[in-house]
Protein backbone atom coordinates (compact mmCIF):
# COMPACT_ATOMS: atom_id res chain seq x y z
CA UNK A 1 0.00 0.00 0.00
CA UNK A 2 1.27 3.49 -0.89
CA UNK A 3 -0.23 6.60 0.71
CA UNK A 4 -1.30 9.59 -1.42
CA UNK A 5 0.87 11.74 0.85
CA UNK A 6 3.93 10.13 -0.82
CA UNK A 7 3.07 12.03 -4.02
CA UNK A 8 3.96 15.69 -4.71
CA UNK A 9 0.29 16.76 -4.75
CA UNK A 10 -1.06 20.26 -3.98
CA UNK A 11 -2.16 20.64 -0.33
CA UNK A 12 -5.70 21.38 -1.57
CA UNK A 13 -5.84 18.00 -3.32
CA UNK A 14 -4.48 16.15 -0.29
CA UNK A 15 -7.16 17.88 1.80
CA UNK A 16 -9.88 16.68 -0.60
CA UNK A 17 -8.52 13.13 -0.50
CA UNK A 18 -8.58 13.20 3.30
CA UNK A 19 -12.19 14.47 3.29
CA UNK A 20 -13.19 11.69 0.89
CA UNK A 21 -11.44 9.09 3.06
CA UNK A 22 -8.89 8.17 0.37
CA UNK A 23 -5.67 7.33 2.19
CA UNK A 24 -3.92 4.63 0.19
CA UNK A 25 -3.69 4.36 -3.56
CA UNK A 26 -5.32 1.56 -5.55
CA UNK A 27 -2.96 -0.43 -7.83
CA UNK A 28 -3.90 1.63 -10.92
CA UNK A 29 -3.27 4.88 -9.03
CA UNK A 30 0.06 3.72 -7.60
CA UNK A 31 1.30 2.59 -11.02
CA UNK A 32 0.02 5.46 -13.18
CA UNK A 33 -0.01 8.61 -11.04
CA UNK A 34 3.79 9.17 -10.69
CA UNK A 35 4.20 9.07 -14.50
CA UNK A 36 1.12 11.24 -15.09
CA UNK A 37 2.34 13.85 -12.60
CA UNK A 38 5.63 13.97 -14.53
CA UNK A 39 3.66 14.84 -17.67
CA UNK A 40 4.19 11.48 -19.39
CA UNK A 41 1.62 9.96 -21.75
CA UNK A 42 0.04 6.86 -20.18
CA UNK A 43 -2.01 3.99 -21.58
CA UNK A 44 -3.68 2.12 -18.74
CA UNK A 45 -5.74 -1.05 -18.81
CA UNK A 46 -8.07 -1.20 -15.84
CA UNK A 47 -11.60 -2.30 -15.05
CA UNK A 48 -14.39 0.02 -13.88
CA UNK A 49 -14.14 0.58 -10.14
CA UNK A 50 -10.33 0.44 -10.11
CA UNK A 51 -9.89 4.10 -9.13
CA UNK A 52 -8.87 5.33 -12.59
CA UNK A 53 -11.13 8.43 -12.46
CA UNK A 54 -9.42 9.69 -9.32
CA UNK A 55 -6.04 8.94 -10.93
CA UNK A 56 -6.52 11.12 -13.99
CA UNK A 57 -8.63 13.63 -12.02
CA UNK A 58 -5.78 14.28 -9.58
CA UNK A 59 -3.27 14.51 -12.42
CA UNK A 60 -5.17 17.12 -14.41
CA UNK A 61 -6.07 19.17 -11.29
CA UNK A 62 -2.42 19.16 -10.21
CA UNK A 63 -1.47 20.84 -13.51
CA UNK A 64 -4.39 23.28 -13.52
CA UNK A 65 -3.71 27.00 -13.33
CA UNK A 66 -6.96 28.54 -12.06
CA UNK A 67 -5.68 32.06 -12.74
CA UNK A 68 -5.48 31.26 -16.47
CA UNK A 69 -9.03 31.51 -17.81
CA UNK A 70 -8.87 29.03 -20.67
CA UNK A 71 -9.63 25.36 -21.32
CA UNK A 72 -6.71 23.29 -19.97
CA UNK A 73 -8.07 19.73 -19.62
CA UNK A 74 -10.46 17.72 -21.81
CA UNK A 75 -11.95 14.35 -20.78
CA UNK A 76 -13.80 12.33 -23.43
CA UNK A 77 -16.28 9.62 -22.34
CA UNK A 78 -18.47 7.24 -24.40
CA UNK A 79 -21.81 8.11 -22.76
CA UNK A 80 -23.56 10.98 -21.01
CA UNK A 81 -23.98 8.85 -17.86
CA UNK A 82 -20.24 8.22 -17.58
CA UNK A 83 -19.45 11.88 -18.32
CA UNK A 84 -21.77 12.92 -15.46
CA UNK A 85 -20.07 10.44 -13.08
CA UNK A 86 -16.59 11.65 -14.06
CA UNK A 87 -17.61 15.32 -13.66
CA UNK A 88 -18.94 14.65 -10.15
CA UNK A 89 -15.75 12.80 -9.15
CA UNK A 90 -13.48 15.60 -10.41
CA UNK A 91 -15.61 18.27 -8.69
CA UNK A 92 -15.21 16.42 -5.38
CA UNK A 93 -11.43 16.29 -5.83
CA UNK A 94 -11.41 20.02 -6.72
CA UNK A 95 -13.57 21.00 -3.70
CA UNK A 96 -10.68 22.84 -1.98
CA UNK A 97 -9.47 24.68 -5.09
CA UNK A 98 -11.51 27.91 -5.46
CA UNK A 99 -13.01 29.03 -8.79
CA UNK A 100 -12.47 25.89 -10.84
CA UNK A 101 -14.92 25.96 -13.75
CA UNK A 102 -15.87 22.50 -15.08
CA UNK A 103 -18.46 21.95 -17.82
CA UNK A 104 -20.11 18.73 -18.97
CA UNK A 105 -20.85 18.78 -22.72
CA UNK A 106 -22.84 15.83 -24.07
CA UNK A 107 -25.04 15.07 -27.05
CA UNK A 108 -28.77 14.72 -26.46
CA UNK A 109 -28.74 17.89 -24.38
CA UNK A 110 -29.96 21.30 -25.66
CA UNK A 111 -27.21 23.30 -27.34
CA UNK A 112 -28.39 26.73 -26.17
CA UNK A 113 -27.52 26.47 -22.45
CA UNK A 114 -24.15 24.92 -23.37
CA UNK A 115 -23.34 27.86 -25.67
CA UNK A 116 -24.30 30.29 -22.88
CA UNK A 117 -22.01 28.47 -20.42
CA UNK A 118 -19.17 28.64 -22.94
CA UNK A 119 -19.34 32.45 -23.18
CA UNK A 120 -16.48 32.30 -20.65
CA UNK A 121 -13.90 29.55 -21.12
CA UNK A 122 -14.04 26.68 -18.61
CA UNK A 123 -10.87 25.16 -17.12
CA UNK A 124 -12.06 21.57 -17.62
CA UNK A 125 -14.52 19.98 -20.04
CA UNK A 126 -15.89 16.46 -19.66
CA UNK A 127 -18.00 15.31 -22.59
CA UNK A 128 -18.91 12.89 -25.35
CA UNK A 129 -16.84 13.05 -28.57
CA UNK A 130 -19.66 14.11 -30.92
CA UNK A 131 -20.76 17.15 -28.91
CA UNK A 132 -17.20 18.24 -28.04
CA UNK A 133 -16.27 18.01 -31.73
CA UNK A 134 -19.33 20.12 -32.62
CA UNK A 135 -18.33 22.90 -30.18
CA UNK A 136 -14.73 22.90 -31.42
CA UNK A 137 -15.96 23.21 -35.03
CA UNK A 138 -18.35 26.03 -34.08
CA UNK A 139 -15.59 27.87 -32.28
CA UNK A 140 -17.66 27.89 -29.07
CA UNK A 141 -14.93 25.74 -27.46
CA UNK A 142 -11.29 26.73 -27.74
CA UNK A 143 -8.74 23.90 -27.59
CA UNK A 144 -5.51 25.87 -28.02
CA UNK A 145 -4.65 25.83 -24.31
CA UNK A 146 -5.31 22.17 -23.55
CA UNK A 147 -2.53 20.57 -21.53
CA UNK A 148 -4.19 17.20 -20.83
CA UNK A 149 -6.47 15.02 -22.97
CA UNK A 150 -8.08 12.00 -21.28
CA UNK A 151 -9.78 9.20 -23.24
CA UNK A 152 -11.87 7.32 -20.67
CA UNK A 153 -13.19 3.87 -21.60
CA UNK A 154 -11.48 4.27 -24.97
CA UNK A 155 -12.46 0.76 -26.08
CA UNK A 156 -16.16 1.59 -25.69
CA UNK A 157 -15.74 4.86 -27.58
CA UNK A 158 -14.13 3.02 -30.49
CA UNK A 159 -16.84 0.32 -30.32
CA UNK A 160 -19.46 3.06 -30.61
CA UNK A 161 -17.78 4.43 -33.73
CA UNK A 162 -16.24 7.59 -32.23
CA UNK A 163 -12.74 6.96 -33.68
CA UNK A 164 -13.03 9.59 -36.45
CA UNK A 165 -14.46 12.18 -34.05
CA UNK A 166 -11.58 11.64 -31.60
CA UNK A 167 -9.00 12.03 -34.41
CA UNK A 168 -10.73 15.25 -35.51
CA UNK A 169 -10.76 16.60 -31.94
CA UNK A 170 -7.03 15.90 -31.56
CA UNK A 171 -6.42 17.85 -34.78
CA UNK A 172 -8.26 20.87 -33.33
CA UNK A 173 -6.55 21.18 -29.93
CA UNK A 174 -3.07 22.23 -28.79
CA UNK A 175 -0.44 20.17 -30.59
CA UNK A 176 1.67 19.62 -27.48
CA UNK A 177 -0.47 18.02 -24.80
CA UNK A 178 -0.39 15.01 -22.50
CA UNK A 179 -2.65 12.12 -23.58
CA UNK A 180 -3.97 9.67 -20.97
CA UNK A 181 -5.77 6.65 -22.41
CA UNK A 182 -7.82 4.32 -20.18
CA UNK A 183 -9.39 1.12 -21.46
CA UNK A 184 -10.87 -2.01 -19.86
CA UNK A 185 -9.64 -4.14 -22.79
CA UNK A 186 -6.55 -3.89 -24.98
CA UNK A 187 -7.54 -4.92 -28.54
CA UNK A 188 -5.55 -3.99 -31.66
CA UNK A 189 -7.74 -0.89 -32.21
CA UNK A 190 -6.59 0.53 -28.87
CA UNK A 191 -2.93 -0.19 -29.65
CA UNK A 192 -3.37 1.56 -33.00
CA UNK A 193 -5.10 4.55 -31.36
CA UNK A 194 -2.23 4.82 -28.88
CA UNK A 195 0.33 4.79 -31.72
CA UNK A 196 -1.54 7.65 -33.44
CA UNK A 197 -2.34 9.79 -30.43
CA UNK A 198 0.44 9.29 -27.87
CA UNK A 199 4.16 9.99 -27.58
CA UNK A 200 6.29 7.30 -25.95
CA UNK A 201 3.53 6.26 -23.52
CA UNK A 202 4.09 4.34 -20.30
CA UNK A 203 1.91 1.22 -20.31
CA UNK A 204 0.17 0.26 -17.08
CA UNK A 205 -1.78 -2.98 -16.79
CA UNK A 206 -3.56 -3.82 -13.57
CA UNK A 207 -4.38 -7.49 -13.37
CA UNK A 208 -7.91 -8.31 -12.33
CA UNK A 209 -8.07 -9.94 -8.88
CA UNK A 210 -7.61 -13.70 -9.01
CA UNK A 211 -11.29 -14.34 -8.28
CA UNK A 212 -12.36 -12.25 -11.30
CA UNK A 213 -9.83 -13.57 -13.81
CA UNK A 214 -11.37 -15.08 -16.92
CA UNK A 215 -12.28 -18.71 -16.53
CA UNK A 216 -13.58 -21.01 -19.24
CA UNK A 217 -15.55 -24.07 -18.23
CA UNK A 218 -15.46 -26.81 -20.87
CA UNK A 219 -18.10 -29.49 -21.35
CA UNK A 220 -18.16 -32.31 -23.91
CA UNK A 221 -21.47 -33.97 -24.76
CA UNK A 222 -21.66 -37.29 -26.62
CA UNK A 223 -24.75 -37.22 -28.82
CA UNK A 224 -26.33 -39.19 -31.65
CA UNK A 225 -26.47 -37.23 -34.96
CA UNK A 226 -30.29 -37.39 -35.06
CA UNK A 227 -30.52 -35.60 -31.67
CA UNK A 228 -27.98 -32.81 -32.30
CA UNK A 229 -30.46 -30.05 -33.15
CA UNK A 230 -32.65 -30.84 -30.13
CA UNK A 231 -29.56 -30.86 -27.90
CA UNK A 232 -28.38 -27.51 -29.32
CA UNK A 233 -31.80 -25.90 -28.80
CA UNK A 234 -31.89 -27.21 -25.25
CA UNK A 235 -28.46 -25.77 -24.46
CA UNK A 236 -29.43 -22.40 -25.93
CA UNK A 237 -32.64 -22.25 -23.87
CA UNK A 238 -30.63 -21.28 -20.75
CA UNK A 239 -29.66 -17.77 -19.70
CA UNK A 240 -26.30 -17.93 -21.49
CA UNK A 241 -28.11 -18.61 -24.77
CA UNK A 242 -29.06 -14.92 -24.90
CA UNK A 243 -25.65 -14.31 -26.52
CA UNK A 244 -24.04 -17.43 -27.96
CA UNK A 245 -21.73 -18.38 -30.82
CA UNK A 246 -22.29 -21.76 -32.52
CA UNK A 247 -19.60 -23.28 -34.74
CA UNK A 248 -20.30 -25.63 -37.65
CA UNK A 249 -17.61 -27.13 -39.88
CA UNK A 250 -19.52 -26.81 -43.17
CA UNK A 251 -21.19 -23.76 -44.74
CA UNK A 252 -24.33 -25.68 -45.66
CA UNK A 253 -24.73 -26.77 -42.02
CA UNK A 254 -24.40 -23.16 -40.87
CA UNK A 255 -27.43 -22.17 -42.99
CA UNK A 256 -29.44 -25.26 -42.00
CA UNK A 257 -28.80 -24.86 -38.26
CA UNK A 258 -29.52 -21.09 -38.29
CA UNK A 259 -32.77 -21.64 -40.22
CA UNK A 260 -33.92 -24.38 -37.84
CA UNK A 261 -33.13 -22.27 -34.76
CA UNK A 262 -35.00 -19.35 -36.29
CA UNK A 263 -37.98 -21.63 -36.98
CA UNK A 264 -37.95 -22.70 -33.32
CA UNK A 265 -38.12 -19.08 -32.12
CA UNK A 266 -34.45 -18.25 -31.53
CA UNK A 267 -33.05 -14.93 -32.76
CA UNK A 268 -30.35 -16.59 -34.90
CA UNK A 269 -28.24 -15.52 -37.89
CA UNK A 270 -25.80 -17.36 -40.17
CA UNK A 271 -22.27 -16.24 -41.07
CA UNK A 272 -20.04 -17.88 -43.69
CA UNK A 273 -17.76 -17.07 -46.62
CA UNK A 274 -20.38 -17.50 -49.38
CA UNK A 275 -22.21 -14.37 -48.19
CA UNK A 276 -21.72 -10.92 -49.73
CA UNK A 277 -19.36 -8.69 -47.74
CA UNK A 278 -22.12 -6.21 -46.89
CA UNK A 279 -24.35 -9.02 -45.57
CA UNK A 280 -21.45 -10.36 -43.48
CA UNK A 281 -20.79 -6.87 -42.05
CA UNK A 282 -24.47 -6.53 -41.18
CA UNK A 283 -24.57 -9.88 -39.38
CA UNK A 284 -21.43 -9.03 -37.38
CA UNK A 285 -22.89 -5.65 -36.42
CA UNK A 286 -26.17 -7.24 -35.25
CA UNK A 287 -24.43 -9.91 -33.17
CA UNK A 288 -22.04 -7.41 -31.60
CA UNK A 289 -24.82 -4.96 -30.73
CA UNK A 290 -26.98 -7.69 -29.13
CA UNK A 291 -29.84 -7.59 -31.67
CA UNK A 292 -29.08 -11.20 -32.60
CA UNK A 293 -28.95 -13.77 -29.78
CA UNK A 294 -27.26 -16.69 -31.58
CA UNK A 295 -24.66 -16.51 -34.33
CA UNK A 296 -24.03 -19.73 -36.28
CA UNK A 297 -20.70 -19.51 -38.11
CA UNK A 298 -17.80 -21.29 -39.77
CA UNK A 299 -14.34 -20.85 -38.24
CA UNK A 300 -13.06 -18.70 -41.11
CA UNK A 301 -16.06 -16.32 -41.10
CA UNK A 302 -15.89 -15.84 -37.31
CA UNK A 303 -12.39 -14.33 -37.58
CA UNK A 304 -13.98 -10.93 -38.15
CA UNK A 305 -15.72 -11.15 -34.78
CA UNK A 306 -14.42 -9.37 -31.69
CA UNK A 307 -16.90 -9.62 -28.81
CA UNK A 308 -15.56 -8.90 -25.33
CA UNK A 309 -18.42 -10.42 -23.36
CA UNK A 310 -19.59 -13.71 -24.86
CA UNK A 311 -20.90 -16.15 -22.24
CA UNK A 312 -21.41 -19.25 -24.39
CA UNK A 313 -19.63 -20.95 -27.31
CA UNK A 314 -20.99 -24.24 -28.69
CA UNK A 315 -19.23 -26.47 -31.21
CA UNK A 316 -22.16 -28.06 -33.07
CA UNK A 317 -19.50 -30.06 -34.94
CA UNK A 318 -16.28 -30.90 -33.13
CA UNK A 319 -13.30 -28.97 -34.54
CA UNK A 320 -11.07 -30.74 -37.06
CA UNK A 321 -7.92 -30.17 -34.97
CA UNK A 322 -6.92 -29.13 -31.41
CA UNK A 323 -5.70 -25.65 -32.48
CA UNK A 324 -9.07 -24.78 -34.01
CA UNK A 325 -10.80 -26.07 -30.88
CA UNK A 326 -8.59 -23.89 -28.68
CA UNK A 327 -9.33 -20.86 -30.87
CA UNK A 328 -13.08 -21.52 -30.62
CA UNK A 329 -13.25 -21.79 -26.85
CA UNK A 330 -11.02 -18.69 -26.51
CA UNK A 331 -13.92 -16.64 -27.88
CA UNK A 332 -15.56 -16.81 -24.44
CA UNK A 333 -14.18 -15.89 -21.01
CA UNK A 334 -12.61 -12.60 -22.10
CA UNK A 335 -11.98 -9.36 -20.18
CA UNK A 336 -12.43 -10.89 -16.74
CA UNK A 337 -15.67 -12.67 -17.64
CA UNK A 338 -16.35 -16.36 -17.08
CA UNK A 339 -17.38 -18.43 -20.07
CA UNK A 340 -18.82 -21.80 -20.98
CA UNK A 341 -17.63 -23.80 -24.02
CA UNK A 342 -19.70 -26.86 -24.94
CA UNK A 343 -18.69 -29.36 -27.63
CA UNK A 344 -21.21 -31.78 -29.17
CA UNK A 345 -19.52 -34.99 -30.24
CA UNK A 346 -21.09 -37.84 -32.22
CA UNK A 347 -19.63 -41.36 -31.88
CA UNK A 348 -17.96 -40.99 -35.31
CA UNK A 349 -16.20 -37.81 -34.11
CA UNK A 350 -14.66 -39.49 -31.05
CA UNK A 351 -11.14 -39.67 -32.64
CA UNK A 352 -11.12 -35.85 -32.90
CA UNK A 353 -12.02 -35.64 -29.21
CA UNK A 354 -9.12 -38.01 -28.44
CA UNK A 355 -6.74 -35.68 -30.33
CA UNK A 356 -7.96 -32.69 -28.30
CA UNK A 357 -7.51 -34.68 -25.08
CA UNK A 358 -3.95 -35.61 -26.08
CA UNK A 359 -3.14 -31.96 -26.87
CA UNK A 360 -4.60 -30.80 -23.54
CA UNK A 361 -2.78 -33.50 -21.61
CA UNK A 362 -5.84 -33.95 -19.40
CA UNK A 363 -9.10 -35.88 -19.45
CA UNK A 364 -12.00 -34.16 -21.18
CA UNK A 365 -14.94 -33.14 -18.96
CA UNK A 366 -17.84 -35.19 -20.38
CA UNK A 367 -21.43 -34.56 -19.31
CA UNK A 368 -24.66 -36.34 -20.14
CA UNK A 369 -27.56 -34.62 -21.85
CA UNK A 370 -30.96 -36.13 -22.61
CA UNK A 371 -32.28 -34.03 -25.47
CA UNK A 372 -36.04 -33.70 -25.69
CA UNK A 373 -37.96 -32.63 -28.80
CA UNK A 374 -39.33 -29.07 -28.72
CA UNK A 375 -42.68 -28.39 -27.05
CA UNK A 376 -44.03 -25.60 -29.21
CA UNK A 377 -42.04 -22.53 -30.20
CA UNK A 378 -39.39 -21.08 -27.88
CA UNK A 379 -39.08 -17.30 -27.80
CA UNK A 380 -35.41 -16.50 -27.32
CA UNK A 381 -35.35 -12.94 -28.62
CA UNK A 382 -32.31 -10.69 -28.49
CA UNK A 383 -32.60 -7.72 -26.07
CA UNK A 384 -31.90 -5.15 -28.80
CA UNK A 385 -33.16 -4.42 -32.31
CA UNK A 386 -31.12 -2.75 -35.07
CA UNK A 387 -32.24 0.29 -37.03
CA UNK A 388 -30.47 1.06 -40.32
CA UNK A 389 -30.03 4.65 -41.46
CA UNK A 390 -29.25 5.00 -45.18
CA UNK A 391 -26.48 7.52 -44.60
CA UNK A 392 -22.94 7.25 -43.30
CA UNK A 393 -19.49 8.79 -43.23
CA UNK A 394 -19.88 10.06 -46.81
CA UNK A 395 -22.85 12.12 -45.57
CA UNK A 396 -20.72 13.45 -42.66
CA UNK A 397 -22.94 11.46 -40.26
CA UNK A 398 -21.36 10.70 -36.87
CA UNK A 399 -22.43 8.52 -33.92
CA UNK A 400 -23.00 11.69 -31.88
CA UNK A 401 -25.51 12.96 -34.45
CA UNK A 402 -27.54 9.74 -34.18
CA UNK A 403 -27.28 9.70 -30.38
CA UNK A 404 -28.36 13.33 -30.24
CA UNK A 405 -31.41 12.72 -32.47
CA UNK A 406 -32.50 9.73 -30.39
CA UNK A 407 -32.01 11.31 -26.95
CA UNK A 408 -33.28 14.71 -28.15
CA UNK A 409 -36.37 14.81 -30.37
CA UNK A 410 -37.00 11.05 -30.17
CA UNK A 411 -37.03 11.23 -26.37
CA UNK A 412 -35.06 8.04 -25.62
CA UNK A 413 -32.78 7.64 -22.61
CA UNK A 414 -29.11 6.95 -23.39
CA UNK A 415 -29.43 3.59 -21.61
CA UNK A 416 -31.95 2.46 -24.25
CA UNK A 417 -29.42 3.04 -27.03
CA UNK A 418 -26.72 0.45 -27.68
CA UNK A 419 -23.80 0.23 -30.06
CA UNK A 420 -23.68 2.65 -33.01
CA UNK A 421 -21.74 1.63 -36.13
CA UNK A 422 -21.21 4.12 -38.95
CA UNK A 423 -20.01 2.79 -42.33
CA UNK A 424 -19.36 4.73 -45.55
CA UNK A 425 -22.96 4.81 -46.80
CA UNK A 426 -25.07 3.53 -43.89
CA UNK A 427 -25.26 3.51 -40.12
CA UNK A 428 -26.58 0.94 -37.64
CA UNK A 429 -27.91 1.69 -34.17
CA UNK A 430 -29.10 -0.82 -31.56
CA UNK A 431 -32.24 0.13 -29.61
CA UNK A 432 -33.89 -1.70 -26.70
CA UNK A 433 -36.33 -4.09 -28.40
CA UNK A 434 -39.42 -2.69 -26.62
CA UNK A 435 -38.63 0.85 -27.81
CA UNK A 436 -37.38 0.08 -31.32
CA UNK A 437 -40.71 0.84 -33.06
CA UNK A 438 -41.06 4.12 -31.17
CA UNK A 439 -37.49 5.11 -32.14
CA UNK A 440 -38.16 4.15 -35.77
CA UNK A 441 -41.31 6.28 -35.94
CA UNK A 442 -39.62 9.27 -34.29
CA UNK A 443 -36.54 9.11 -36.54
CA UNK A 444 -38.73 8.84 -39.65
CA UNK A 445 -40.83 11.80 -38.52
CA UNK A 446 -37.90 13.92 -37.34
CA UNK A 447 -34.48 14.83 -38.64
CA UNK A 448 -30.88 13.81 -38.01
CA UNK A 449 -28.41 16.67 -38.25
CA UNK A 450 -31.17 18.76 -39.85
CA UNK A 451 -31.74 16.26 -42.69
CA UNK A 452 -34.21 13.48 -43.50
CA UNK A 453 -32.72 10.04 -44.06
CA UNK A 454 -34.39 6.71 -44.84
CA UNK A 455 -34.58 4.60 -41.68
CA UNK A 456 -35.70 0.96 -41.41
CA UNK A 457 -35.58 -1.89 -38.91
CA UNK A 458 -33.64 -5.14 -39.36
CA UNK A 459 -35.11 -8.49 -38.32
Amino acid sequence: MTAFTALPLKPALLASLETLGYNDMTPIQAQSLPAMLEGRDVIAQAQTGSGKTAAFGLSLLQQLSVETIRLQALVLCPTRELADQVSKAIRKLAANIPNVKLLTLCGGMPLGPQLASLAHDPHIVVGTPGRVQEHLKRGSLHGGGIKVLVLDEADRMLDMGFGDAIDDIVGRIAKHHQTLLFSATYPDEIREASRRLQRDPITVTVEAPVESKPSIEQQFVEIEPAHKLDALAQLLAGERGQHALVFCNMRRDVDAVAEELDRRGYSALALHGDMEQRDRDEVLVRFANRSCAVLVATDVAARGLDITSLPLVISYDIAHDPDTHTHRIGRTGRAGQSGLAITLCTPREKPKADNIEAALGASLPWRTLKPSPPRGKTLNLAPMKTLVIDAGRQDKLRPGDILGALTGDAGLAANDIGKIDVFATRAYVAISRALANKALERLRAGKIKGRNFRVRALG
